[in-house]
């Protein structure tokens, strides 16, 4: 334990030969910073500055976006400084600040996916009613929500555990995640079971719920003609694709690193850095390109 200013600091153990390959990890993760950022951000200002795309698909997508690249600005910043410095380590309420905005953010990635899935499912089996159900005031609370829920439910373990005694001061992981309550003295069953409550209620009911909506969709889409099958498998199969593979990273994450079996520290480091990459990467280049209108405004952008 390193002491200053009555500050504790815990050492980052899930490094893989950090000082053989600093500045190979450093490009390749500065590279996925930068395209992270530009491409989110792209696809953000497009939505934002054309009027065709004011509807409540693109206004989700655009938040999907920014979740990621509030996701990423968390990680990366502190990732990349670890990858040139030395001793890589982090205080022990800024771990705690990191590990309660990933959740966060991560419970709202699904909160927004499943919102996201009801515009769908509203749209192709209640196209009727879709401007009324999804007019601007409910796609707004919608979007207050996402971030609201989250935050309210992640930020009650790190008030809880800023004064917990520590014993252990080495984490095994890049980051700040559930694997925190293994540097604890006495593993406190209040969080544990809150921690439980909180992935199956902003993790697994929205996964139920998106599951639920896509086999009404399903239902309905089998019923009519070849191109509504074809416009609802262009609309929906990037989301299925994401969700699926989000929910079990995250499900890796939150549960079977945080047991006390002994994962080697390379399984460790690619189950996060997947974590890290995978999404905030690929959500821009799956709704740019997959997604018509976003595409066309894309290709004229740069065919500029």
């Amino acid at each position: 334990m390193e002491t200053k200013l009555n500050e504790t600091f815990i050492t980052l153990g899930g490094y893989v030969e950090v000082n053989k390959y600093r500045y190979l990890y450093f490009m390749i993760m500065f590279t996925a910073y930068v395209l992270t950022l530009c491409s989110n951000c792209t696809i953000v200002c497009l939505i934002v500055i054309h009027k065709n795309l004011h509807e409540p698909m693109y206004v989700f997508i655009a938040a999907l976006l920014i979740n990621s690249v509030l996701s990423s600005t968390l990680i990366y910043p502190k990732l990349l400084l670890d990858f040139l410095s030395e001793t890589q380590v982090i205080s022990y309420s800024t771990c705690l600040f990191q590990w309660a905005g990933y959740y966060c953010l991560a419970c709202s990635e699904f909160l927004l996916l499943a919102a996201m899935a009801y515009d769908r499912y509203v749209s192709i089996c209640k196209p009727l009613q879709y401007p009324v159900i999804m007019r601007k005031t409910n796609v707004n609370i919608i979007l207050v929500l996402a971030w609201f829920v989250p935050f309210c439910h992640s930020v009650v373990p790190p008030i809880i555990l800023i004064n917990k005694k520590l014993c252990n001061f080495t984490l095994k992981g890049i980051l700040c995640n559930s694997t925190i309550h293994n540097l604890h003295c006495v593993t406190t069953v209040a969080i544990t079971i809150y921690g439980l409550f909180m992935f199956v209620d902003l993790t697994i009911l929205p996964l139920l719920f998106i599951l639920f909506t896509y086999i009404k969709i399903l239902v309905i889409v089998y019923r009519s003609c070849r191109e509504v099958r074809r416009k609802a498998a262009q609309t929906c199969l990037p989301h299925l694709i994401i969700l699926i593979n989000f929910f079990c990273l995250l499900a890796v994450d939150v549960l079977l690193l945080r047991l006390e079996t002994d994962f080697p520290t390379i399984v460790r480091f690619v189950i996060t850095l997947q974590m890290i990459l995978y999404h905030p990467l690929f959500n821009p280049i799956i709704y740019g390109l997959k997604m018509k209108e976003i595409n066309k405004h894309l290709l004229r952008l740069f065919c500029k």
